[in-house]
């Protein structure tokens, strides 16, 4: 029986994507260097320590496992520390990539899944992307993944292998169980950060800039919960063991919310107020992204099933008093 490889399944993302796959049967070997991800989070999969830019560890991991479709999640994803730091980008994120897939055209890997991001579109016209959209990224993350996407379909119009993209909008929630979740120290996506707030992990929750173009001045999301985005690329994986031709698919509900109105919905879900502090504008953010995903229904048969801001809300900030709970209980044996 062939092998999916997972690259970066110990983190958030590809955790939960990696335990949709092994429940419906799929046997999965992840490759992760834990720099963000979680040894305990990979359950019911193969575990191997070590970094997808390692060429020689990777091309030994695809024959040993036969390996015929790899799912690639390993990425830096901090939009702010792109533009601080756009080598550590361009290295780990667009070189890695390129030398993943020379290990995959040495061995015959012939379906790939690339997490992509809405970045690669930067600022639209109306705030709304489809996946013809011109993409002008106008920060290195966005910029690396885009590379990526290009690297990445060049290989494929030679023939020896087919791709789906997934750009993602703005992932957020946990698994609805509790059984993994959100975990990465230092956390930077909204509802995240919002939720240690209001479990006190964070003294305050601040909002990044309150003068854009939008109705209430905030920044402007597409909020996906990582059970669907997870839940997609199992259709992803699907798709190409069917035969399907390379495609590129926007991962969003199409319609979005604004900074303020998923902190009221984390004060509802939380039943307090939060400490909210306002601050200027970060670089690289943009003020308003929503997705057209029309394509990821129709083409893949994709139905989410969290699609509701309270319920996103309400399994982060479980995951969030599972988290601290486990400190406080650490620390009482401590």
């Amino acid at each position: 029986m062939n092998s999916v490889l997972v690259t970066g399944g110990a983190g958030y993302i590809g955790s939960h994507t990696v335990q949709q796959l092994v429940e419906r049967g799929d046997r999965v070997v992840v490759l992760d260097n834990l720099s963000t991800g979680f040894r305990e989070a990979v359950h019911g999969a193969v575990l191997i320590e070590g970094d997808v830019g390692d060429m020689d560890l990777v091309s030994r991991v695809l024959e040993a496992h036969r390996v015929d479709a790899v799912l690639h999640f390993a990425a830096h994803t901090v939009v702010p520390e792109s533009v601080s730091d756009p080598l550590k980008y361009y290295g780990n994120n667009t070189c890695n990539t390129r030398n993943l897939l020379a290990c995959c055209a040495r061995a015959g890997v012939d379906k790939f899944i690339f997490s992509s991001t809405a970045a690669v579109y930067g600022t639209t016209e109306a705030g709304v992307a489809d996946e013809n959209t011109v993409t002008r990224p106008i920060n290195p993350y966005g910029t690396s993944k885009l590379m990526s996407e290009t690297m990445l379909r060049d290989w494929c119009a030679t023939g020896a292998m087919r791709h789906v993209i997934l750009r993602y909008f703005n992932v957020a929630g946990c698994d609805p169980s509790g059984r993994i979740g959100h975990s990465t120290p230092q956390a930077t996506l909204l509802v995240k950060v919002a939720c240690e707030h209001a479990v006190g992990k964070r003294p305050c929750i601040s909002i990044y800039g309150t003068d854009y173009d939008t109705p209430d001045g905030t920044g402007v999301r597409d909020f996906i919960h990582v059970e669907d985005l997870a839940a997609a690329h199992l259709r992803a994986l699907d798709y190409l063991r069917g035969g399907g031709d390379s495609l590129t698919l926007n991962c969003g509900y199409g319609h979005g919310y604004s900074v303020r109105e998923v902190l009221d919905a984390v004060a509802r879900v939380a039943g307090h107020r939060l400490n909210v502090v306002e601050l200027p504008r970060r670089p690289g953010d943009i003020p308003s992204l929503i997705a057209r995903s029309d394509r990821l229904r129709e083409v893949l048969g994709w139905t989410p099933r969290y699609d509701d801001l309270d319920v996103i809300v309400g399994t982060a900030l479980a995951w969030e008093h599972h988290l601290a709970g486990s400190d406080v209980r650490a620390a009482s044996v401590a």
